[in-house]
């Protein structure tokens, strides 16, 4: 297995979730159970990214690798970029951006994303995906979903239903769309990357496009500027993350079974 390093951007500011890095699931911060999943995942190194002391305080409970960054910062993965120069990483390095809200991750999906880059050397990012199995998401736009071609790298980014089923699509009667497409999967991304960290600090250091801007999705940014996006279809759909109060009660159930 190739040497790879994770990252962890917290930060204590969240519009819904307040303070969610630190909320208590059995008797550990949440951010602790993210540190576990990665330290699980056989990285070289795992460093929690924060603009916060509090985080910082209570991170030093179950590790010193913390870095403090700048408070301006738009990303985490622009967090994950300063704290790649804070520790002077070569410029092949792998690094995975393994996002705080993530307490349930699977190690082995974090290995096979850092994985699946250094097999790549002409792709930019590593990220996955899995396939969507509930019609519902398919229109969600809080499901993000990705179009790969043959060689599994990334078409487009969207939280629209792509592709489109122009013979596929119909509404039912209560009014809601449905999907009874055969030609076609859907595949939703899961917010999981691997970079290099020369095109980490590359990506950081540019400005966002206009398609980036309009699906809120950072990621578009890559593909604008023509590079390669490797995508993973994983083995088993990982839970989704921490945004809201429910979700946290989900993940304490999960955790706790």
């Amino acid at each position: 297995m190739p040497p790879f390093h994770i990252i962890i951007p917290a930060r204590y500011g969240s519009t819904r979730l307040p303070a969610k890095a630190l909320l208590d699931i059995h008797g550990k911060p949440m951010l602790e159970h993210v540190y576990d999943r990665a330290c699980e995942s056989g990285a070289s190194s795992v460093t929690i990214a924060t603009d916060d002391e509090r985080i910082v305080e209570a991170a030093k409970h179950f590790t010193d690798a913390v870095c403090m960054t700048a408070i301006q910062h738009q990303s985490g993965t622009d967090r994950v970029a300063e704290v790649a120069r804070q520790l002077d990483m070569n410029a092949e390095s792998i690094i995975v951006n393994l996002q705080g809200d993530e307490p349930l991750m699977p190690p082995t999906l974090i290995t096979q994303v850092a994985n699946a880059l250094a097999e790549r050397p002409d792709a930019s990012i590593a990220t996955a995906c899995h396939r969507i199995s509930d019609n519902a998401d398919i229109f969600d736009p809080n499901v993000v979903k990705v179009v790969r071609d043959k060689d599994d790298y990334a078409l487009y980014f969207s939280r629209a239903p792509l592709p489109w089923s122009r013979d596929g699509f119909y509404l039912d009667d209560l009014g809601h769309w449905q999907c009874r497409d055969p030609y076609v999967h859907y595949y939703r991304h899961i917010g999981l990357y691997a970079y290099r960290n020369t095109v980490l600090q590359q990506f950081s250091d540019s400005k966002p496009c206009s398609l980036e801007q309009s699906e809120s999705l950072e990621q578009l940014r890559v593909l604008y500027q023509g590079g390669r996006i490797h995508v993973s279809e994983a083995q088993s759909a990982p839970e989704s993350g921490v945004d809201t109060p429910l979700d946290l009660e989900r993940v304490r159930l999960l955790l706790r079974s």
